[in-house]
């Protein structure tokens, strides 16, 4: 008597072998770069949407990254200083690693930045700063931080936000 794991075996690769044998649709007439949209998708849509991750549109609500594309290029702005570890532009959310200024080696900053919707609005970021001390030990230990730093960078990216949209206002 056959194991009947032996057996199972032997009938997926059996299905397997009839279906890799049946008439698949005929392949058609072979595509060229005209039938296919400056996107390079059949259907118009690309992965950004219709135009693009970045557009010239000042009446764009940042559709194309799933939040607001002048919220999302600020908050990259503001904290281009520090080390990025995780970008969402879908989600909206940038996690900074730790950062050090050499002013200050005893002491680093971490930030989580969280654009929270479409529209440029005050209410549209949200920051959380994290502090960090370096103990006697040699260890991190986590610090209390004033209540307005966070508030004070979330103004820093509604401003330069504002700005990037009287930008391309201007050149409108």
């Amino acid at each position: 008597m056959i194991a009947r794991p032996f057996l199972f075996a032997i009938l997926g690769a059996a299905a397997l072998l009839v279906q890799a044998c049946t008439e698949g649709e005929p392949a058609g007439e072979p595509k060229t770069s005209n039938d296919l949209n400056i996107k390079g998708s059949e259907a118009g849509r690309a992965l950004f949407g219709e135009e693009g991750l970045f557009t010239d549109d000042p009446y764009s609500d940042g559709r194309a990254i799933g939040v607001n594309s002048f919220l999302w290029r600020a908050s990259l702005d503001t904290i281009s200083f520090m080390p990025v570890a995780s970008a969402d532009p879908f989600g909206g959310v940038i996690i900074t690693d730790w950062y050090s200024a050499s002013e200050s080696p005893a002491e680093r900053f971490k930030l989580n930045v969280y654009i929270l919707g479409r529209a440029l609005r005050a209410d549209g970021v949200r920051v959380a700063v994290f502090r960090q001390v370096l103990d006697s030990a040699g260890g991190w230990r986590d610090s209390a931080l004033a209540d307005t730093t966070a508030t004070k960078i979330e103004d820093a990216i509604l401003s330069r936000a504002r700005q990037l949209r009287s930008e391309i206002l201007r050149t409108q």
